[in-house]
């Protein structure tokens, strides 16, 4: 009975803690200017790394739920986390290859509300093609 408490206890640590301080998902920079997670579905105050495997590359959000919040960008080349707190639709690109279609494309809560404003988003041609294809993705998921 008590070796059944104890593990009772180590699973309802687990799971509280998890849902207290949410679940980290990390996104690399590829050799080929993406992202290795596209579209990210997560939760709020859940948290995203990015990590620089390949150099020349960061994260600039373009639009959120609410414009004025949205995270700084990086710098080149380095770590980066963002933990989410607010439902919604979050684009980002890497600043030098945003024109060429480098993307990113997150999903909070399963919140769409703001999908007309990503939409309506002033991008180049290559860069909208790739953001229409995202919202496919997303909204499959």
């Amino acid at each position: 009975m008590h070796l059944l408490h104890n593990i009772v206890s180590v699973i309802f640590l687990f799971v509280f803690s998890n849902a207290l301080y949410g679940k980290t998902i990390q996104i690399a920079f590829t050799k080929d200017d993406s992202y290795s997670i596209e579209v990210a579905h997560v939760d709020v105050a859940d948290t995203i790394e990015w990590l620089p495997k390949n150099e020349g590359h960061n994260v600039e959000f373009l639009i959120g739920p609410n414009v004025n919040a949205l995270p700084k960008k990086s710098v080149l080349n380095a770590f980066y986390a963002v933990t989410f707190d607010l439902p919604g639709l979050y684009l980002y690109q890497c600043t030098p290859h945003g024109h060429m279609g480098m993307l990113g494309l997150v999903v909070v809560g399963n919140d769409f509300h703001n999908l007309k404003d990503i939409r309506e988003l002033e991008l180049s041609r290559v860069a909208k093609s790739v953001l229409q294809r995202l919202i496919r993705i997303a909204e499959s998921h």
